[in-house]
């Protein structure tokens, strides 16, 4: 209707005037405590990521040795790139549920203004916290290769 889209209307102007006097006012850096909330905000998924792929990778790529690469005769290297082949697709997969069960574990978004965002300081403590927990992720990730000494041993033995 004419009413709804005026009024809409009225409120977008609205906004883009606060959007402009808030340009004009110089923006604090985000705090300190508002830095660790953006630091395990970034952090906690890319755990969950980390460890996802480290494990399927693992898993996949000893399976793929031990199976096809016995038959076709392809070499560790090659069982290991197949493997990450398979843990790249189960990570687009699963990037959805990794975010959901992250949220659900009560970690809100960081309270900051877009400029707050935008700054320095609270882009690399997103980046801190990913590369961090990527690397905890993975290092968790590493768990099935306490399970897989048997095989190896075995098919050393065959060749």
């Amino acid at each position: 209707h004419s009413t709804e889209r005026s009024c809409l209307l009225r409120e977008l102007h609205r906004f883009e005037s606060i959007a402009i006097a808030q340009e004009k006012l110089e923006v604090a850096p985000p705090s300190p405590g508002q830095l660790k909330h953006v630091f395990f905000h970034n952090a906690l998924p890319f755990v969950g990521f980390g460890f996802l792929d480290n494990a399927i990778m693992i898993a996949a790529g000893t399976q793929i040795e031990l199976s096809i690469g016995v038959v076709l005769g392809i070499s560790t290297m090659a069982g290991a790139a197949l493997g990450n082949l398979v843990s790249d697709l189960a990570g687009l997969g699963l990037a959805g549920y990794v975010e959901a069960l992250a949220s659900r574990l009560g970690l809100s978004i960081p309270d900051l203004t877009p400029k707050q965002a935008d700054m320095w300081q609270t882009r690399l403590s997103a980046h801190l916290g990913k590369a961090i927990g990527v690397t905890i992720g993975c290092i968790l990730g590493m768990f099935p290769l306490l399970f897989f000494g048997d095989e190896e041993e075995k098919l050393e033995e065959k060749n």
